[in-house]
């Protein structure tokens, strides 16, 4: 077992309206994913969309894929292999990469183009495209337009890199690029075969679609959850992954047969009555999340304010008095900081530009300390970032690419009250919880009769979801009440309407 080895667990909460995967590492949270049917991630997806619009000036066009708002080409990022695939007997245009208002010469509003999701919508901005098509797999990326062999820069063996080279050469598809992910170092001739004829049939059927469907429409889900779990989640370094739904672990099993029959055994389905996320107390920590600020161990704390692109956050010593000197204490706050703040930026999904005001340190020794220790607990970090050395003003900016919508976005919608300025769990996030709550009762409230008071507008959304309680229809009504905050609810059993909601909860 290797010394940074973690006891890593990832646990799964499957239900009709949400799923939830939980990544612990010595018992604690530090990465949570939530897949909601209205709030798809179409990073990585591809589309067969349709040209809207073409802006010679900007050197872009606009594209509808089928999602809400039109997503938008740069002209750099257009790939003359897909704008033909359609009719490969079509010359081929000229194109000069450095002139964008060649894009007039390329696209034209009607015209159906493939193209590939790159950065999601974020507020008011559609989602960027790019017409470079790539499918990801556990080891390997295939490119279907290229063919060359590219291995990651972290394989540093060139004897592993060579052999990797070799077994890849002789299987793959002369028309077929790869890139070999770091995951795949030391890896089995056999786990690459059975990963590039896995992505080659993916690529297929894709093909066939693109041929036959109508834009605009979606041919390939990148982040399906089952995808994502097997492809960035779920490797050698997890000590199990169990699912409180025996569909969906069966589906997990099935692909991981063709790619990683070694990691079955690791997959196990929760049987307990008691919610899974209950079981590991996952469901309490996932509330410190909406917490602007977080304590440390030691007695200081951490707050972190959110922007689209500017995430700040301050180190204060609180409570924290120290038993030595005052250096000492603010060393041991700031190495404390610098490892929950790596946490809080995994587990957050934070992005953009990251600054943090650590406590001013006089010792270099202890400045590099800080930083080790931030960089340390960013390492397992699966989105691309970078640390900078501390500022003439004490400031350390950490830089992070933005992999899906944020946790905050997820499961809080803009405050009506404040015109946006704030923000208030949503409806489907309560709804959720009442749902859960009543799963973690429904032992002790077996054929009794109960009524949850909500906020009238949460009434409004539950009416037209009450599917969702179809189970517990028999012995629950709603009852709006307009001095219940939203983002709360009241149980009562009846007839004597005791109030119950703690005791549950």
């Amino acid at each position: 077992m290797r010394k940074d080895k973690l006891n890593t667990e990832i646990i799964v909460n499957v239900h009709p309206l949400e799923k939830r995967v939980a990544v612990l590492e010595e018992n604690r949270l530090v990465e949570l994913f939530v897949e909601r049917k209205d709030k798809q991630n179409p990073v990585g997806n591809i589309y067969k969309g349709i040209v809207k619009d073409v802006l010679p000036g900007m050197g872009a066009a606009f594209i509808d894929i089928g999602l809400e708002r039109t997503a938008f080409l740069h002209y750099s990022d257009i790939v003359l292999d897909f704008l033909d695939v359609y009719d490969q007997e079509k010359p081929r245009k000229r194109f000069n990469p450095a002139d964008s208002s060649q894009i007039s010469n390329l696209l034209k509003p009607g015209q159906e183009i493939i193209v590939q999701v790159h950065k999601g919508p974020i507020g008011s901005k559609g989602a960027r495209l790019t017409g470079q098509i790539s499918i990801p797999g556990k080891y390997l990326v295939l490119f279907p337009n290229k063919s060359k062999i590219a291995i990651s820069r972290k394989i540093y063996s060139q004897a592993e890199r060579g052999r990797i080279r070799g077994i890849l050469s002789a299987i793959k598809d002369p028309n077929y690029g790869i890139i070999v992910r770091t995951e795949a170092e030391g890896c089995e001739e056999e786990e690459f075969k059975n990963e590039y004829n896995a992505l080659a049939k993916t690529w297929r059927l894709i093909e066939k679609q693109l041929k036959y469907g109508k834009p605009p429409i979606c041919v390939f889900e990148e982040n399906a959850l089952e995808n994502y779990l097997i492809r960035d989640l779920f490797g050698e370094h997890v000590d199990r992954l169990v699912v409180d739904d025996k569909t969906f672990a069966r589906s997990i099993i099935s692909q991981l047969e063709d790619i990683s029959p070694d990691l079955i055994e690791n997959v196990e389905v929760y049987k307990e009555d008691s919610p899974i996320f209950d079981a590991w107390g996952i469901e309490k920590k996932i509330e410190t999340v909406f917490h602007s600020r977080i304590y440390l161990p030691s007695g200081g704390n951490i707050r972190i304010e959110q922007t689209e692109a500017l995430v700040a956050i301050d180190i204060n010593t609180g409570s924290f008095t120290g038993k030595s000197n005052y250096d000492e204490t603010v060393r041991k706050t700031n190495v404390e900081a610098a490892a929950e703040v790596a946490r809080q930026i995994r587990l957050r999904d934070l992005s953009g530009v990251i600054v943090v005001d650590f406590i001013d340190m006089i010792s270099d020794a202890h400045k590099a300390e800080v930083l080790e220790t931030l960089k340390r607990g960013l390492k397992r970090d699966r989105a691309k970032n970078k640390v900078y050395s501390f500022t003439e003003l004490g400031l350390v900016e950490v830089t992070r690419k933005r992999m899906r919508s944020t946790l905050l976005a997820n499961f809080s919608e803009p405050c009506p009250c404040c015109n946006g300025s704030g923000r208030i769990i949503s409806k489907d996030a309560i709804t959720m919880r009442i749902y859960r709550w009543l799963s973690r009762a429904e032992y002790f409230v077996q054929g009794k009769s109960l009524r949850i008071a909500v906020h009238p507008d949460l009434k409004a959304h539950i009416d037209k979801n009450f599917s969702h309680f179809v189970a517990f229809k028999d012995q629950i009504e709603f009852l709006g009440a307009p001095e219940i905050s939203v983002s709360e609810f009241k149980v009562y059993l009846l007839p004597k309407m005791e109030d119950i909601t703690n005791r549950y909860s």
